[in-house]
């Protein structure tokens, strides 16, 4: 097998990588454990085999892979996928080798991952919504990669890829599509950030939503979707930020952040008090918290005319029910926001330089930097509500 060391030397040579190199990855091989993770250690930290890059992907050192809700409801077993499975989804990291048939990007190249691949051909990727790409779909599903079958593998059985990334590892193989080229000068932990919170939160606002000056804006979940579409609505210039969580602590980071005003959502009158305080609702409703109340709370605080944009995930079989006559009488909108609407190629660089001109201050959403050991310890950290962002740095 190839060590790392030795394939940094054939990389550098006309030798191909030819061989599976071995690695440290956190691997989930059974969804639905119980907290605390700490104990039942639902993640492992085991050295596995990760196969070469075929002719349209690339070999990629991780510098950063962020902990999200989305990795919790895996584990949790509320989003079913294919196990066992490395996990990671948000990342960023170094090129360190280049598939045959790929020519723009090269050895070195600074990437943030798009956690939905594009392979730029299919109907949804050529209307502009590379975030609904049909190809990646159903690769994803698969737990493969879009050339087809999984590069990653444990005394020989294979192991599925997270989202065609599976970052909470050393290194990755992914496919082209799956990278977006980014400033070297911004550090790859906090790079991490806009593969997906970013993304997601800003371009819910930005993109799904296009909140303009003026509007009246109500986020509803303040993890690290919601505190970025936070930050979203302020960039576009919303007139009133409402920030409604179940944490009187997020609340006052929203605060400082910049909302306007804040409602705890456990309070049995928040839904009438926001409505009182705009006179009438709000222009749109951002949920991130991917739970059917917070749905709930969305859909009854909305004005006339006004847009929920779900942009969290709730558990697969969960329902959530209203009026459909409200749609026609009141032009009310319900509106899915998948990877925020976002075309990733042109938005992650745009959000980074807002962040490096101080105008997107993301960094100040991340709690700590974890190494593999604390991997559990670190989602139970997530599950409590007591972070917004953990960083694994490999």
């Amino acid at each position: 097998n190839t060590s790392p060391g030795l394939h940094h030397a054939l990389r550098n040579s006309d030798t191909r990588w030819t061989d599976p190199m071995k690695m440290k990855a956190v691997i989930l091989t059974q969804g639905g454990a119980s907290a605390p993770y700490a104990q039942s250690q639902p993640l492992q930290v085991e050295e596995v085999d990760l196969a070469p890059p075929k002719s349209n992907e690339l070999l990629v050192r991780i510098g950063g892979a962020g902990l999200c809700h989305s990795d919790l409801s895996i584990i949790n077993g509320s989003i079913p996928r294919a196990l066992p499975m490395v996990m990671g989804h948000e990342g960023a990291g170094e090129i360190v080798e280049v598939g045959t048939g790929v020519t723009d990007v090269r050895v070195g190249d600074h990437v943030v991952f798009q956690f939905r691949s594009s392979c730029g051909r299919c109907r949804r990727c050529l209307e502009g919504r590379p975030a609904l790409c049909e190809t990646a779909a159903k690769s994803k599903s698969n737990g493969e990669l879009m050339s087809g079958g999984k590069r990653l593998s444990l005394d020989g059985e294979p192991i599925s890829h997270h989202s065609g990334i599976s970052c909470m590892a050393e290194y990755a193989v992914v496919d082209r599509g799956t990278i977006v080229i980014v400033d070297k000068s911004l550090p790859l932990d906090e790079a991490a950030l806009f593969g997906c919170a970013v993304m997601t939160g800003v371009g819910a606002v930005t993109n799904t939503a296009r909140v303009r000056p003026g509007d009246v804006v109500a986020i509803v979940g303040l993890g690290g979707v919601g505190l970025n579409a936070l930050l979203g609505a302020i960039l576009g210039g919303a007139e009133r930020i409402i920030a409604i969580d179940v944490s009187d602590d997020k609340l006052g980071l929203a605060r400082q952040l910049g909302a306007t005003d804040t409602f705890n959502a456990t309070d049995a009158d928040c839904a009438a008090q926001v409505i009182e305080l705009t006179k009438g609702g709000v222009d749109f409703a951002i949920e991130t918290a991917g739970a059917i109340k917070a749905m709930e709370t969305c859909y009854s605080i909305l004005r006339v005319g006004g847009k929920v944009i779900a942009a969290g995930i709730p558990p697969v079989t969960e329902t959530f029910e209203f009026k459909p006559a409200q749609l026609v009488s009141e032009e009310r909108g319900i509106l899915g926001s998948s990877m925020g609407s976002c075309v990733p190629v042109r938005d992650i660089p745009r959000y980074i330089s807002l962040y490096q001109q101080g105008r997107l201050p993301v960094d100040k959403l991340i709690d700590a930097r974890i190494g593999f050991e604390k991997i559990n310890e670190g989602f139970d950290r997530l599950s409590s509500g007591a972070v917004v962002r953990q960083i694994l740095v490999p």
